[in-house]
């Protein structure tokens, strides 16, 4: 039993596998204090507390007592004076069921743990899908730049000479536009920000840009001036990497790329103010029988060329900037019609409209 009522000593006392304590110590302060530390516990913890009560029957007194101990939830009465194997056997039994949820919190850890090591590769594998592009579309301004200073050493005019340097500035800027675009990837700040989606979506059609150009695909944006969110620039970059790869995926004999932007409202929780970013292919499509399972975890209509983590860590990350994401298609008689990703992000504060950078 613990043998002072402050709040130190209690939450010392709760550190334990049980706490068990008499109704003579049953205050409203100790009550108080017991339901502030309780109230703290973490969602797998029920922390089990023996109260050691007067024997007598049902009054008025015992009555207020039962309502004054109702705040704290998991007790278990025993009359006193109890017996000594009863006592032991309450205390086991509180002290089993203890232990029973420490192992649904090394459950929850772990899980945890493999939820982030699924998310880490799956980043990797975005990284990878994206290695090729960004290799190629730095290597063809660089080849440029070389064939350039090979001309111009041979050159006698000081004109050409300088029109040559202007050509090879411009293709070097184009090598740091790039850089910057990826480095924008994976360096994400600790904290949220305000984020300009229009601006994320530019930067993720600039490192797939190659691709694009080599599958034939046609890209049509419509990005309207939107609101600025807050939320963080790298999870949301992963987000639409995700879509738009997997859009490519599906044209991989050409096809046309649609990509919108505009504020919008949430009709589904109060018309709360946000963007909503739609992006549509012209692809194979999913079949109505998948469509329930594409947001799974470890599901996936790309054979062995898929992880199936994609969309489940895009939904992820939705959800955890306070949106939804929602997929529509329609496969009839074999015939693709492509899919609509449907994304809202809500503003977390007052909305701010800013203009996309120029």
């Amino acid at each position: 039993m613990c043998p002072d009522a402050e709040r130190d000593s209690l939450a010392a006392c709760i550190q334990g596998d049980c706490l068990i304590f008499t109704e003579e110590l049953l205050t409203p302060e100790l009550v108080q204090i017991l339901q502030s530390l309780l109230r703290n516990q973490e969602a797998w913890s029920d922390f089990p507390l023996i109260l050691l009560t007067s024997k007598g029957e049902v009054n008025a007194f015992t009555q207020k007592r039962q309502h004054l101990r109702e705040p704290l939830g998991n007790v278990v009465l025993l009359e006193r004076p109890v017996r000594p194997e009863t006592l032991v056997n309450v205390v086991q039994n509180a002290v089993r069921a203890r232990a029973r949820q420490y192992q649904i919190r090394d459950h929850i850890e772990q899980y945890r743990h493999a939820e982030e090591a699924l998310r880490q590769s799956e980043k990797l594998a975005v990284a990878g899908r994206l290695a090729s592009s960004i290799a190629h579309e730095i290597n063809n301004p660089l080849e440029s730049v070389t064939n350039l200073l090979y001309i111009m050493r041979s050159c006698d005019s000081i004109e050409q000479i300088d029109r040559y340097l202007k050509i090879a500035e411009s293709e070097l800027a184009r090598v740091s536009e790039i850089t910057t675009h990826t480095l924008q990837f994976y360096r994400q700040p600790s904290k949220p920000g305000p984020v300009v989606l229009t601006e994320i979506l530019d930067s993720v059609l600039t490192l797939y840009h190659p691709r694009l150009v080599s599958a034939g695909i046609s890209v049509e944006k419509k990005f309207d001036h939107v609101w600025s969110i807050t939320g963080s620039s790298g999870e949301l970059r992963q987000v639409f990497s995700n879509l738009i790869g997997n859009a490519l995926d599906a044209m991989r004999n050409g096809g046309r790329l649609v990509l919108h932007a505009r504020n919008s409202r949430d009709y589904s929780s109060g018309l709360k103010p946000g963007v909503r970013i739609t992006i549509a292919d012209t692809g194979t499509g999913v079949p109505a029988e998948l469509k329930h399972k594409i947001f799974d975890p470890f599901f996936t209509t790309k054979g062995a060329t898929g992880t199936g983590l994609g969309l489940w860590i895009s939904s992820e990350l939705i959800q955890k900037h306070g949106g939804r994401i929602q997929m529509k298609s329609k496969v009839s008689d074999s015939v693709p019609s492509g899919a609509v990703f449907s994304l809202f992000l809500p503003c977390q504060s007052n909305c701010v409209e800013l203009k996309p950078a120029v």
